[in-house]
């Protein structure tokens, strides 16, 4: 697999077309922090990290519970943006506006993974890892 954060959007993407409650996605440190940033927000309800070993795992992983609000789901869409073949950087005057800020878009900045908000407040620039609304 190129890129398992694209994966890991696919699946979220997938899940929350057919209505499912929960998702599961390997895990790495950047996902979690991805995770994180999407309950704050939001636009899931919640995640739990599965341990190696538990649950007849036998690698680690985070289950991913879905929002849906009056049956539909708090994810409108969700798309990547930068990719492994062509990276996209903003600097701190040029980060995207979602939906008139009405979405999110997250970015791997050097003091870490954050919003485009987050990011205009400190003034900082970096890679555009997604765009969700």
């Amino acid at each position: 697999m190129t890129d398992p954060i694209a994966d890991m959007l696919t699946r979220i993407r997938n899940a929350s077309a057919v209505k499912k409650k929960q998702v599961y996605v390997p895990f790495s440190k950047i996902k979690l922090e991805i995770l994180k940033i999407l309950k704050s927000e939001g636009f899931i309800s919640s995640f739990n990290e599965i341990k190696p070993g538990s649950n007849d795992q036998k690698f680690g992983g985070l289950e991913v519970d879905l929002r849906y609000e009056d049956g539909s789901s708090a994810i409108t869409s969700i798309k990547k943006i930068s990719k492994p073949g062509r990276r996209i950087y903003a600097t701190s005057d040029n980060l995207p506006k979602v939906l008139n800020n009405l979405g999110i878009a997250i970015l791997s900045t050097s003091q870490g993974i954050m919003t485009n908000k987050k990011a205009k407040k400190l003034g900082l620039g970096g890679e555009i890892i997604c765009e969700i609304y």
